[in-house]
């Protein structure tokens, strides 16, 4: 716990000095200029880390084909971003709530709120791992753009330990994070324009690679059909209009046996296996 104590007085990266000054001087639109142009080194360094990124995916893929699933850990932003990506799994592919689950220090309060001190128990990530019976099939990526916090180092190194895959996320080289994971994910994305904001250019590098991982998945799962959502849940007008125009295009019928088809079977896959079964 000292080091990692000790481990907050040195400036990282994405601590250090913004490149641009006396912001608060500067006109809206030379301030969303320059947003924009540091925004623009984000996707830069996303593929650069693109072999680390694949590298974990390709392993994650055969876990999850097992019955793996991933857990996220995360605190603030970092944390907010996990629990973001794996709520929005369900209605997208069709999968269940708890194949991707995103874990935050402090719960869900801190998804609102701060939770003073709660990224720092370096031990309460594994205890929440082992409340969901952790196996060795499943993947835990600890998410820190700072790469220091205690309840993802912690976390990630129980995991290890214990003979899961572990990955990570964070946005500076060299890293507890990085050190304790296995397969490490870094996304150098540089100071960021209000010094050490990082929901900017880290949180928007983090939801790329989160991004990245998860639909890659979710294709290789056959959660997509071409390019299409075929498993996603009707949840209301929009998505079930647009299920019925996959199945028009895909069988060649008109809209209303299409929807009905739909309403009959829950989903597109579905829709189109009972369909292919009948010929």
């Amino acid at each position: 716990m000292d080091e990692l104590q000790n481990e907050k007085f040195t400036l990282s990266i994405t601590e250090s000095p913004s490149e641009f000054e006396n912001l608060e001087k500067m006109s809206v639109g030379k301030l969303i200029a320059s947003i924009n142009k540091e925004d623009a080194k984000v996707h830069l360094a996303v593929q650069k880390a693109l072999p680390q990124i694949e590298k974990l995916i390709e392993l994650i893929i055969d876990r999850m084909y097992k019955g793996g699933r991933i857990f996220y850990l995360g605190a603030g932003t970092s944390g907010r971003l996990g629990v973001l990506d794996a709520s929005e799994l369900p209605p997208t592919f069709g999968v269940p709530d708890n194949l991707v689950i995103g874990l935050i220090a402090g719960g869900e309060k801190a998804l609102r709120k701060s939770v003073e001190a709660a990224e720092d128990d370096i031990e309460k990530a594994w205890i929440e791992l082992q409340k969901r019976k952790i196996n060795p099939l499943d993947t835990v990526i600890g998410i820190a753009a700072s790469g220091s916090t205690p309840y993802v180092v912690g976390g990630l190194q129980k995991a290890r330990k214990n003979g899961i895959l572990t990955g990570c996320i964070t946005c500076n080289p060299g890293t507890r994070v990085a050190e304790a994971a296995e397969f490490p994910i870094e996304v150098v994305v540089g100071p960021e324009f209000v010094t050490g904001s990082t929901r900017l250019k880290a949180g928007t590098a983090q939801k790329m690679v989160l991004n990245m991982i998860t639909t890659t998945i979710m294709i290789k799962l056959g959660k997509v059909k071409g390019n299409r959502m075929i498993n996603m849940q009707l949840t209301n007008k929009k998505l079930l209009a647009r299920g019925t125009r996959m199945l028009m295009e895909e069988l060649g019928i008109d809209e209303e046996p299409a929807r009905n088809l739909l309403l009959i079977h829950g989903s597109v896959k579905k829709a189109l296996e009972a369909q292919k079964s009948q010929k």
